[in-house]
């Protein structure tokens, strides 16, 4: 059965160097997951087949523009396509009188049921659970109240002898409070916007580097590391894979349409 992720953008703060903004999508054993909305959200996942009415549940980790800006344009859409199924959205509490403006600006009653979910920030929460699948969020480091998400099968199929689990970091700055959270998952996602000679850039901006997020991959004792929201400086992140590798050898670069199976 599928357990994988999708790559949909991997910049921060704008697009550039031919990278889009944050946003992820899981599929876990049929069960479609988006993670973040950035601008342009929507274009990658016609970009890359993505069906919009699989989508069942969205996450927004926190409301810097380059984590939802993208969501209004996806909800339109998706009510322009007829949807009929929920759609269940997991945010912060304020992003919801965001939504409920931008509609009544634009004279716009959804067709479908929009479900919202306020995240409560500042703790290690359950928010979601189904028969194959659990989702926590917990408080990430950041200038503005930040969560990050953790997914875990339950009941995994036969042919899977462990259990298979995600979690992602996303704008945060270096943080050992989260290794409890994230301990021995399968895949971290971990931002890295900067390379280790701008830390001071990354403490100040609470932003993490590569190595801080090989370190936190390498404490927790993850299986595998994938970084991303890399800072427009680098239009080549090949040097940030290779700080990044010399403390946890089993990173991976995110890069826009790759599928990392779990």
């Amino acid at each position: 059965m599928t357990f994988s992720l999708t790559v949909l953008g991997s910049n921060a703060a704008i697009p550039a160097n031919n990278r889009n903004l944050s946003a992820h999508l899981l599929n876990a054993n049929e069960r479609f997951f988006l993670i973040d909305c950035g601008e342009g959200t929507q274009f990658q996942l016609r970009k890359y087949h993505i069906s919009l009415k699989r989508i069942r549940h969205i996450f927004i980790s926190h409301l810097h523009g380059d984590h939802f800006f993208g969501l209004i344009g996806l909800l339109n859409s998706m009510h322009l396509l007829g949807r009929k199924e929920e759609l269940h959205l997991h945010a912060p509490a304020e992003l919801s009188e965001i939504i409920d403006i931008q509609m009544a600006v634009s004279q716009t009653r959804l067709v479908y049921p929009l479900v919202f979910r306020p995240l409560r920030m500042n703790q290690y929460d359950l928010i979601l659970e189904e028969e194959r699948i659990s989702v926590h969020s917990f408080p990430l480091r950041h200038s503005v109240p930040t969560c990050g998400f953790v997914f875990r099968e339950k009941n995994p199929p036969r042919k899977v002898p462990v259990a298979r689990s995600y979690a992602y970091c996303s704008d945060t700055g270096y943080s050992e409070q989260i290794i409890p959270y994230i301990s021995g998952v399968s895949l971290l996602y971990h931002e890295a916007t900067f390379m280790q000679d701008m830390a001071a850039v990354a403490a100040d901006k609470l932003h993490a580097t590569a190595i801080e997020a090989a370190t936190i991959a390498n404490k927790a004792h993850v299986k595998k590391l994938l970084i991303g929201h890399f800072s427009a400086r680098y239009e080549d992140v090949a040097p940030l894979l290779a700080e990044a590798r010399s403390v946890f050898p089993e990173t991976h670069a995110a890069e826009e349409g790759i599928s990392i199976s779990i």
